[in-house]
């Protein structure tokens, strides 16, 4: 039998400056507005690994493979202490990343891909996956004209893509894009056009917010994380 949560799973993909982020922020903050029981969580915000994580990228001693075991551990942790618990509570969760992002960078970075998916395969199915599709041009204007510095696993430069820091993150986040668009279909995700403008893109995410959870939402299962077991319940099935 699967697990049954009143809360509903809520995530953003996208390789880095499509804009989820800023999305996913303005997304709950209505959720919010609308009386719902909203929390955020991260990728790679996990205590349990974040100081090892960290000492890793500083003596660049991290590989592909424990790189990949490492954002593992994190969302096993973060899944097992703060987004389950909350999701049987009745909350919304909306988080920034999910499983469907070591899906890709891991593969990125060479690893095997079924390797990853089945490192994975405790995780539920969100209710809703939005995938923020932008051209790599426009996503790395909009890094590139924002940073002074790229870091070196950010930019893959652990893979030997390029020597030149700028060019290597752009060989590495093509390779990331190539994933997310040939994961698209198979994990259902809700395809945003990252190029819109910020209202739009907001507008969107709302629309199908309503159309898929709107039922829940209507019935007020989800107005609280201290409500009771009234109202219908939504198994989240596996990755």
């Amino acid at each position: 039998m699967p697990n049954r949560f009143k809360g509903k799973l809520i995530i953003v993909e996208g390789i880095d400056g499509s804009g989820k982020s800023t999305q996913l922020s303005l997304l709950s903050q209505w959720l919010r507005s609308q009386g719902i029981a909203v929390v955020f969580s991260e990728w790679n915000s996990s205590p349990l690994v974040r100081d090892t994580m960290r000492r890793g990228k500083k003596k660049k001693m991290l590989t592909p493979t424990t790189f990949s075991l490492l954002h593992a551990t994190d969302f096993a942790d973060r899944l097992e202490r703060y987004i389950l618990p909350l999701l049987k509570a009745g909350a919304v969760v909306c988080a920034d990343r999910y499983a469907y992002t070591a899906f890709a960078r891991d593969v990125a970075r060479g690893v095997d891909r079924q390797w990853v998916r089945n490192l994975y395969r405790f995780a539920p199915r969100p209710n809703l996956s939005f995938y923020f599709r932008v051209p790599l041009e426009v996503a790395l204007g909009r890094i590139l004209g924002g940073r002074d510095v790229i870091k070196y696993y950010e930019a893959g430069m652990d893979l030997g893509l390029s020597r030149d820091v700028e060019e290597s993150f752009r060989i590495f986040q093509d390779r990331i894009l190539t994933e997310y668009e040939a994961m698209t279909e198979e994990m259902g995700f809700q395809v945003i056009d990252a190029t819109l403008s910020i209202e739009a893109q907001q507008q969107l995410l709302r629309d199908l917010v309503q159309k898929k959870l709107g039922k829940s939402l209507q019935a007020g299962t989800l107005q609280g994380v201290e409500r009771g077991k009234d109202g219908n319940e939504e198994a989240l099935t596996v990755l």
